[in-house]
């Protein structure tokens, strides 16, 4: 699962862009998408830096019995 990206919400800042150290994230006309290529390592970086709440890391937490 990778980072949900609302495309309506983005205000092509680029701060996401600029902290992922995976390289995951590019501006393309003004909108960020991800790099279909490129593994994200699931930091959540851009969505703590993003500003326009565009970007949600949603996760699943397992208990383990």
């Amino acid at each position: 699962m990778m980072p949900q990206i609302d495309k309506e919400k983005c205000n092509g800042c680029g701060l996401c862009v600029s902290v992922c150290l995976q390289h995951s994230l590019m501006l393309v006309d003004g909108v960020v998408v991800m790099v279909e290529e490129v593994e994200c390592d699931w930091c959540t970086q851009c969505e703590a830096v993003c500003d326009s709440g565009s970007i949600s890391c949603p996760f699943e937490i397992v208990r383990e019995q």
